[in-house]
């Protein structure tokens, strides 16, 4: 089949781009003709709360990408719309995470498969149908984009659930977020943390990804000052940039002298730092106060480590608790009730072995029989 990807690609960084390159690859391996459209201007930069859009690698050479779309220039849309209705896929995968592109993706959808024989299906990838971070507008802005769908693809039931709000004629199916597995080879953990330069006399915990209120930081910030993780040997690392005034957060690091223990990089984590950062850590935490998935659980599954996740939204479908981690409330007394539990009862052996064998369901193979099923649901207009 002929599969075009409309969506973040390179040059873009971050998990968008991660996922649609890596989901064109294994489409590729199976035998489908490929390619990704993806953005000339995906955010004007004063509404981009990073520091840059951009990432400095090298384009892929295994992967055909086309920037083409612009997401705020409406004739753009039409254009765009026009080139793939030219272009007549079988299938037209949109990777969707925020209504503020739901003008762009819903307008160029609607042109791409309206051609003379309607070939073209139009198969959404949900991260989010409701935002974290909600407007007034964010209802009207989905549903013009649902409308413009033949089939969906959900990654947390929680969001198929939202989605049915919207749309209840249409395909959808839950399959959760594939591993995250092109960031490099797992190293042993003695040499991540010679490659990250720091001692081997502690246990680290890991958050990782760009930080906003939704991701609950303070949460765990607060958690690690908990009196009974104190002198544990015990070390935070906090890789991601902030996407938000980074002041709340050292305010609670220094009301509570914790700041020895805590480590903050403040930047985009570039891929080739990635394996260091997992395989230096003990344990994963995403303290989030609202979630629907997260590609973190994929990478730490990935370099098979165990991980602390609040339950909100779909992570509890992901981490079984007590296996493959924890599944707390989202407040400090219990993140730090699991992690003294985890250190206090050496559950790292266990809980790695069983993150092993749960790693098998998350395959990219069982993603694309996903949409090809879909597709075929879809049926004939």
């Amino acid at each position: 089949m002929r599969i075009i990807i409309l969506g973040t690609a390179h040059p873009y960084r971050g998990g968008l781009a991660s996922y649609n390159e890596r989901l064109a690859r294994q489409l590729n391996s199976e035998g489908h003709e490929t390619e990704i459209l993806t953005f000339t201007l995906q955010y004007p930069g004063f509404l981009f709360p990073g520091k840059s859009q951009f990432t400095d690698a090298p384009p892929p050479k295994d992967i055909k990408i086309t920037r083409v779309l612009n997401s705020v220039n409406p004739f753009n849309w039409l254009r765009t719309g026009f080139r793939l209705r030219k272009k007549n896929p079988d299938i037209l995968i949109i990777k969707y995470w925020h209504p503020s592109m739901s003008p762009c993706f819903g307008t160029v959808a609607r042109i791409a498969r309206n051609n003379k024989n309607g070939r073209t299906k139009v198969i959404c990838i949900f991260d989010n149908v409701i935002p974290h971070e909600k407007s007034l507008i964010d209802r009207l802005l989905t549903r013009y984009f649902t409308r413009s769908i033949d089939g969906a693809v959900v990654m947390s039931r929680s969001v198929g659930e939202d989605l049915k709000s919207f749309r209840i004629n249409i395909p959808v199916t839950f399959n959760p977020h594939p591993l995250y597995d092109n960031y490099g080879d797992m190293l042993s953990r003695g040499a991540a943390l010679e490659k990250l330069k720091l001692e081997t006399g502690y246990s680290y915990l890991l958050f990782f990804g760009f930080i906003r209120a939704y991701k609950g930081l303070d949460l765990l910030l607060e958690a690690f000052a908990d009196q009974r993780l104190r002198n544990r040997r015990l070390k935070l690392i906090v890789a991601g940039e902030f996407y938000e005034s980074d002041k709340p957060y050292l305010d609670i690091i220094n009301k509570n002298n914790i700041g020895n223990e805590v480590l903050i990089l403040d930047r985009f984590i570039k891929e080739d730092e990635v394996s260091s950062l997992f395989c230096a850590a003990d344990l994963v935490v995403q303290p989030y106060r609202s979630a629907t998935q997260s590609g973190v659980t994929q990478i730490a599954y990935h370099f098979e480590k165990p991980m602390l996740v609040t339950d909100v939204g779909g992570l509890s479908e992901i981490v079984p608790d007590g296996k493959c981690g924890y599944v707390v409330k989202p407040e400090p007394v219990s993140i730090a009730n699991a992690i003294i539990d985890y250190f206090s009862n050496n559950r790292k052996e266990e809980f790695t072995k069983n993150v092993r064998e749960e790693k098998a369901k998350f395959t990219w193979d069982k993603l694309t029989k996903v949409i090809t099923d879909i597709y075929n649901k879809a049926g004939n207009k």
